[in-house]
């Protein structure tokens, strides 16, 4: 997906990406891929939500994980945020680690998917934030780390684990982390 294209909607994206015909879909997921804009991302995720077809699923998949447009953090953390979608919550959280965009503001949003939500879930959010880089102020960092303590009371033990880590890098954070280079 491109950032200078305008956040029009074509209507013959729009009617290929809803067609019946697999091959078609895929073909319009693709050319996305390649021209689309973020204005398509609440369009690819209600698709990922309503589809039957996996190959569809997997290449929508694909397609947020490898986003590069900073302008489709919201789109996503809105359909993250949106019980419509508690089913493909897991992918749509760890398409926000796979795809490196900037997401520490939304810090707290990702610490709660930790804490409320199953391992599988929990983990990808854990990811995402040990993902972040930038730096929080110290009264951010000592909120979440409270919601994580109290957290950590009723808690398995596999999820006081993710939690412990976080509390072990939210003062690193504080500090100041650099992007990670591969």
């Amino acid at each position: 997906m491109t950032k200078e294209n305008s956040n029009r909607i074509d209507k013959t994206t729009l009617n290929r990406l809803k067609s019946e015909n697999t091959d078609t879909a895929i073909e319009a997921i693709s050319e996305l891929k390649e021209k689309g804009h973020a204005g398509y991302v609440p369009i690819l995720i209600e698709l990922l939500h309503t589809s039957d077809n996996p190959e569809i699923k997997s290449r929508i998949f694909r397609l947020l994980a490898e986003l590069k447009q900073s302008d489709a953090i919201p789109l996503i953390i809105d359909a993250i945020e949106n019980k419509k979608y508690a089913n493909e919550r897991q992918q749509l959280v760890s398409a926000c680690w796979e795809n490196g965009l900037d997401y520490s503001h939304h810090l707290s949003l990702f610490v709660d998917l930790v804490i409320e939500n199953d391992l599988e879930i929990a983990f990808e959010a854990y990811t995402v934030i040990t993902n972040m880089s930038g730096k929080i102020s110290k009264e951010i960092a000592d909120k979440e780390s409270e919601k994580l303590k109290r957290a950590m009371l009723e808690a398995d033990d596999q999820q006081k684990q993710l939690m412990h880590d976080l509390l072990d890098f939210l003062p690193a954070f504080e500090r100041g982390i650099e992007p990670q280079t591969f």
